[in-house]
């Protein structure tokens, strides 16, 4: 793990672009009281469970992780069955697209070496439905990038396809995604489809899939897209900013840090990102004029009633359009 001191000398040389907004005061919205969790690396909000708040330790760790009320005290503790923690760095919720049902995945990417282990897991685990300690049944999927091993702590779910993608911890990070459909019989691999902030701690999707927002140990930038940034937001000092996650109404972000007693806080998304990512009207179809055979067809489409053309009125006209062209036919002969 690279901490905060070990970069803050190189921050100067980060360039960002977009405008910055200002975090909501520096009151938390609540602080973790469980003095099991000292190093809270990844955050996410329950996707089906009202104020409920995920999270789980770093590195050198059980495969555990914790569900938090919005009063900071643990709700239950939940064991990974057969997974291993070798450096959880990061973790995501979503719902499955097809059921509803909510999902999280945790992130084993850490790799202080960049390169140092021949691949990078990432579990799947169906969501508890009660929160009572428990042990869960997971899945492992096993990864590696297409360019060559790379440090990562942030992964991010998008809620509407389920894709998962990787985001690496560097001076020129990038986004990678996996693939389409995961598979658990062999290593599946992370193709890059855009940059990324330097040295990012955490990344996640809005929960309508309209944005996602990537974590730096100094701020957090909005994309509507790899590589198509909306804004940069700032964000509240912390100690080791680790993690960050969408309030469950997409209005705000929640970011944390690392430590004992380790604070929780929500940040407002600025205005034009709320702009920008806001439900656009479906376009009005514009009426087109028809004439001829089209104008022909709707009127019979449209039958008898008082919107149409009364069906027989359509027939005499066509009758007298025929009769009309047999008779300029004749005289044009007969003037040959």
């Amino acid at each position: 793990m690279v901490r905060m001191l070990a970069v803050a000398a190189l921050a100067g040389t980060a360039v960002f672009a977009g405008p910055a907004a200002s975090a909501d005061g520096e009151t938390p919205l609540f602080t973790i009281k469980d003095s099991r969790i000292t190093e809270s690396s990844g955050l996410a909000v329950s996707p089906t469970h009202k104020n409920v708040y995920y999270t789980h330790n770093d590195s050198g760790a059980e495969p555990t992780f914790f569900a938090v009320g919005s009063n900071g005290r643990t709700r239950a503790k939940f064991t990974l069955q057969g997974a291993v923690a070798r450096d959880w760095e990061a973790m995501a919720a979503s719902k499955d697209p097809a059921t509803g049902a909510g999902v999280l995945w945790f992130g084993d990417i850490g790799d202080n070496f960049d390169g140092a282990w021949p691949d990078i897991s990432v579990y799947r685990v169906a969501e508890p439905t009660a929160m009572q300690d428990a042990a869960l049944p997971a899945v492992r999927y096993r990864f590696r990038y297409e360019d060559g091993g790379h440090n990562a702590e942030s992964i991010m779910v998008h809620p509407r396809t389920g894709r998962l993608y990787v985001v690496s911890k560097q001076f020129a990070g990038a986004v990678y995604a996996a693939p389409k459909r995961l598979r658990t019989d062999r290593v599946n691999v992370l193709r890059k489809v855009g940059s990324a902030p330097m040295m990012a701690t955490d990344a996640a999707y809005a929960p309508d899939g309209s944005s996602f927002v990537i974590r730096t140990y100094f701020s957090a930038t909005v994309y509507r897209t790899p590589g198509k940034q909306l804004a940069r937001v700032s964000m509240p000092p912390l100690e080791q900013a680790e993690s960050i996650t969408y309030t469950a109404d997409g209005k705000a972000l929640l970011t944390g840090t690392e430590g004992a007693a380790s604070p929780v806080y929500r940040v407002p998304l600025p205005a034009e990102v709320l702009r920008e990512t806001a439900p656009r009207p479906a376009p009005t179809p514009t009426p087109t004029k028809k004439t001829g055979p089209a104008l022909v067809a709707e009127t019979r489409a449209a039958g008898d009633g008082d919107a149409g053309v009364p069906t027989l009125a359509v027939a005499a006209w066509l009758a007298a359009a025929a009769a009309a062209t047999g008779v300029i036919t004749l005289i044009a002969r007969r003037t040959r």
